[in-house]
């Protein structure tokens, strides 16, 4: 489980890559095992309690409703 402090610190690397504004890139818990941004619409895998930051890990998610996700997230 990802602690509240440091969902509170994580930003979409993505956004902070292309547009690092203040407040862009925040991401919300979905379902104890995803990372959403609301801004860019890029979905990050939490797998074994590590969330998966990478942006190459993250293209096949992105856009994806979250109700589609797969809980939980598979590795390959």
């Amino acid at each position: 489980m990802v602690k509240q402090e440091l969902l509170d610190m994580l930003r979409c690397p993505y956004c902070m890559q292309n547009d690092p504004k203040e407040g862009q890139g925040k991401l919300s818990l979905y379902q104890e095992t995803w990372l959403l941004c609301d801004d860019c619409g890029r979905n990050y895998p939490i797998i074994d309690d590590i969330p998966v930051l990478l942006l190459s890990e993250t293209d096949k998610w992105k856009g994806m409703a979250k109700e589609d996700l797969p809980i939980p997230p598979t590795k390959d």
